[in-house]
């Protein structure tokens, strides 16, 4: 009869457990002196050696010949509870058995010597779906058990368990497995089992199973059954998931707009019946990992081979953090679309993947910060004398990419005394307030600027000291804005050529425009 590889390879000592030392070599020193615990609480996430930690701990308190504090797994005991003979050792699925008539009837078992080994052994698993009222049945067994007795309650949710229940067990946290142990381990496994796997393949299942043993041999044992050898590329067929060089080329198409490409891979993982969710799990995991970099360059933060780390480092060059978080947020609130209404799946999709290319797309926040993230480096570029690349004479944009908008030009003087021929525009506050009804953001950079009527040149010079307000006042539609303002509050404008934006740098405390004019 085929047996699970889990369930095959489950370690049978402390030794044996991965990544968990700091629980084992506990475990191990108080099996060994003779100081075992009266209750336990194992939390941690699935897959983790909760439950087998929990089973070796039966043994080891039962063992005939423990040996340095592990069982040893020869005598009628170990084997018994191996087997799943000893009646002694029970094992108890909260989940199915949350009622309170249920923990009374072991509560009252408890009294009773065991029947066959030393101690009677309750492995409660998924405690934290026990109600109150089975908790409290339990208090008083948990806080003065017999010698006898001893109580192991495992869960993945332990903030659900009462403090009651915590404060008379000894809780043990356990990790998640690393990266390179989870590796270590299929690497072992395949060659007792003469399965054939590459690193790379070892590792990217690694990477899926997040941490769980447990998955991650289900999942080496499910790419096995093709017969062939366990590279990536197998891997990431048969569990549907996208290659780290594929999910780069997404992110760079976003970046450049390629419309074209990006409704490609939609449509490539429609047609060949893999799941959306898995594709927008992978890319935001991506993302992730791209703001990681940014931020602050630490791959001790990154579980990726060489290879991805170069091709994670070319990518994350091209995008800002406030980018880089606009489209972390329009992904996150896609998959959670997607989930509640899985029959539009494709259409999310590709319409997020539209919004990412061009934030102009969406009115969040988001979207503007990573617009105004935008436009402060090409207002640093230019101020340098430097043309960006889709903006240079002479050289074709691609058909599919989205061009960028043309930088409006501004005057940029330093500030002199000013003559008597100019003067502040007295209703200016109101002029601001009016262009709030066009558009908040324009209203918010003109409050922090001054406009000025200069007679020699009958013009309304709006002075801002920040550059990247300038940049944004100065473009066509903004000072269409600001001249249906004017009109609106009764100033005297005929057009708005009349209406210039200067950048001004403080010299005095009083401005002359002699100079711009």
């Amino acid at each position: 009869m085929h047996q699970a590889l889990y369930r095959k390879y489950r370690p049978a000592v402390f030794t044996d457990v991965s990544g968990q030392e700091h629980i084992t070599s506990i475990l191990k020193y108080e099996a060994l002196h003779n100081s075992v615990s009266h209750a336990y609480l194992f939390a941690g996430s699935r897959g983790t050696g909760k439950t087998t930690c929990a089973k070796i701990l039966a043994k080891v308190v039962n063992c005939l010949n423990p040996i340095n504090g592990n069982p040893c797994n020869e005598c009628e005991n170990c084997r018994s509870i191996d087997n799943g003979t000893a009646t002694d050792v029970i094992e108890m699925d909260a989940a199915t058995n949350t009622g309170v008539d249920y923990i009374r009837d072991l509560r009252d078992s408890v009294v009773y010597t065991p029947a066959m080994l030393k101690k009677r052994v309750y492995i409660i698993d998924e405690a934290h779906m026990l109600s109150d009222s089975a908790f409290n049945a339990l208090l008083k067994t948990i806080e003065e058990p017999p010698e006898h007795v001893l109580y192991i309650f495992a869960t993945t949710e332990p903030h659900k368990i009462p403090a009651t229940i915590i404060s008379r067990c000894q809780r043990f946290d356990f990790r998640r497995i690393t990266m390179s142990d989870l590796a270590s381990r299929l690497m072992y496994i395949a060659e007792k089992e003469g399965i054939e796997i590459t690193n790379d393949g070892a590792q990217l299942i690694a990477k899926t199973a997040q941490g769980g043993m447990r998955d991650a041999i289900s999942l080496m044992e499910l790419c096995a059954g093709s017969h062939k050898l366990i590279d990536d590329k197998l891997v990431n067929n048969i569990l549907g998931t996208s290659s780290y060089d594929k999910i780069c080329k997404v992110a760079q198409n976003i970046k450049k707009g390629n419309y074209g490409e990006l409704f490609g891979v939609i449509n490539d993982i429609v047609v060949s019946s893999k799941d959306i969710l898995v594709f927008f799990a992978d890319l935001t995991a991506f993302y992730r990992d791209m703001m990681v970099q940014i931020s602050c360059k630490n791959a001790d933060y990154l579980d990726l081979v060489s290879q991805e780390k170069e091709m994670l480092k070319e990518t994350a060059s091209l995008f800002d953090m406030p980018t880089l978080l606009y489209h972390s947020r329009l992904l996150d609130e896609a998959y959670n679309n997607m989930l509640r209404n899985p029959t539009n799946k494709r259409l999310c999709a590709e319409m997020t993947l539209m919004k990412m290319c061009d934030p102009k797309l969406s009115a969040s926040n988001d979207a503007i910060l990573s617009r105004l993230s935008s436009l402060e480096d090409k207002v640093t570029l230019m101020s340098r004398g430097v043309v960006p690349a889709n903006e240079q004479s002479g050289k074709k944009e691609d058909a599919n990419t989205t061009p960028e908008p043309k930088m409006p030009a501004f005057t940029e003087k330093e500030e002199e005394p000013r003559s008597e021929r100019e003067h502040s525009l007295e209703n200016w506050g109101e002029v601001i307030a009016k262009v709030g009804e066009f558009d908040h953001a324009v209203e918010s950079f003109l409050k922090n600027c001054e406009c000025v009527y200069s007679s020699k040149d009958n013009k309304y010079y709006i002075i801002s000291g920040n550059k990247l307000m300038a940049t944004m006042l100065g473009s066509e539609k903004n000072k269409k804005y600001i001249f249906d303002s004017m009109i609106c509050c009764d100033v005297e404008v005929s057009s708005p050529s009349q209406i210039e934006v200067i950048l001004k740098t403080i010299k005095a405390e009083k401005s002359d425009l002699d100079d711009f004019i």
